[in-house]
Parts: structure tokens; C-alpha cells; sequence
């Protein structure tokens, strides 16, 4: 069985304000010290204590880490085609050992 992996080429996702009305939160979650921090959605909150608090009640009870971060500060890529206009990052050349199962 190969353990190789075979990477994705993927389009940058606009960076067009999704939050009109108040910043938009990215939400990342450990459940615990055994598992990586993964992305569980966004929130929209005035400030990083008040997207704590929301996450928290939607995402995160039982977690050991949780992490808020700006959206705006958050560089998305995707392997979707989104819009037209998106620019591609290629993968680097050559073959990745696979170094972690996700689940």
C-alpha cells in the first residue's frame, strides 16, 4: 500500500467582505491535546472576546483549545472553481510522504 499523496492544485478564494455588518470571525477547535486544531466554521462578533463567547456556545463546549482568528487575516484556497477571476497555486513539483491520517 502507497503512502503517497497526491497534492491539489487550488484557486484562491476572493477576498471580498463577507461580514458586512460586523467582522466576521474564522473558528478553529482541539477537542484535545491528542488532536490538531481544525476549522469548524465562522462566527460574526464586534470583537475577539465577543466571537469567543458565540463560538464557544456553537462549536466548542467540550474542547480543550479554541482559537478565534479575523477572517480578514485568513488566506482561503480552494480546489472548487468559485469565480473566474481566482488565481491558481500549483502544487510544488515532486512526491509528499503522508506524514498524518485526518479523520
Amino acid at each position: 500500500m502507497s503512502n503517497r499523496v497526491e497534492r491539489a492544485a487550488r484557486n484562491r478564494v476572493d477576498v471580498e467582505n463577507r461580514a458586512p455588518t460586523s467582522r466576521e470571525w474564522e473558528v478553529f477547535v482541539r477537542k484535545d491535546i491528542e488532536q490538531p486544531l481544525q476549522h469548524v466554521g465562522s462566527v460574526r462578533a464586534p470583537d475577539s472576546d465577543a466571537a469567543y463567547e458565540l463560538a464557544t456556545k456553537l462549536f466548542a463546549w467540550f474542547a480543550d483549545d479554541l482559537w478565534v482568528c479575523p477572517a480578514d487575516a485568513v488566506t482561503r484556497y480552494t480546489t472548487h472553481d468559485l469565480a473566474d477571476d481566482t488565481e491558481t497555486k500549483e502544487p510544488p513539483a515532486g512526491d509528499e510522504p503522508r506524514n498524518r491520517e485526518w479523520s
